[in-house]
C-alpha cells in the first residue's frame, strides 16, 4: 500500500493554506502548537466565539509508514534513525492532512451539507480547558462506556 502524504514537503504552506481558509470562513484567531516531546500539531481556532482545538498525533502516521515501509539491512542508517525520520515525516504529513481535512470540513459547512457544531463539536473548548471529545472520553458523561 502506498502511504498517503510520504512524499509530503509543504509542513509551512499547509499551515498557511489552513489560516486562510479559516480566515476566509470568518475565524478571528488561528494558530498552531508543536509539541515535539510528544510529536503533536494542536490547531485552534476561534470563530463566533467558539474556541476550538484539535490535537494530531504523527506517531500513528509513522506507525503506517514504517508498516508499509521497515526498515533493512541495506539502508545506511540505523533503524533508530529510519523510524525519527518516519515521525519528522509524519509531523510534516498531519499539516498537509489537517489542510485537506479542514478544507473539506468548510466546504460541506459553507455548502450547507452540516452545521458547524455538527462538525467541530468534539473539538469545541469547554470551560474546564478540556475538549468535549476529552470530557467524553474521561468517563461518566453522556453515554455509558462501551462493554
Amino acid at each position: 500500500m502506498k502511504v498517503p502524504y510520504a512524499r509530503a514537503t509543504a509542513g509551512d504552506s499547509a499551515r498557511g493554506e489552513i489560516k486562510r481558509l479559516l480566515a476566509h470562513f470568518g475565524c478571528n484567531s488561528v494558530g498552531f502548537l508543536d509539541d515535539f516531546d510528544e510529536h503533536t500539531v494542536t490547531l485552534m481556532f476561534v470563530y463566533r466565539k467558539r474556541r476550538v482545538q484539535l490535537r494530531a498525533g504523527a506517531k500513528g502516521w509513522a506507525a503506517l509508514f514504517l508498516r508499509e515501509n521497515p526498515w533493512h539491512k541495506g539502508q545506511r542508517i540505523s533503524p533508530a534513525d529510519w523510524e525519527a525520520r518516519a515521525v519528522m515525516q509524519g509531523m510534516i504529513a498531519v499539516s498537509s492532512i489537517l489542510r485537506d481535512w479542514v478544507k473539506g470540513q468548510v466546504t460541506a459547512i459553507e455548502t450547507g451539507l452540516v452545521p458547524f457544531d455538527h462538525v467541530f463539536l468534539p473539538y469545541m473548548v469547554t470551560a474546564t480547558g478540556e475538549t468535549v471529545a476529552e470530557r467524553f472520553d474521561s468517563g461518566g458523561w453522556l453515554l455509558e462506556a462501551p462493554k
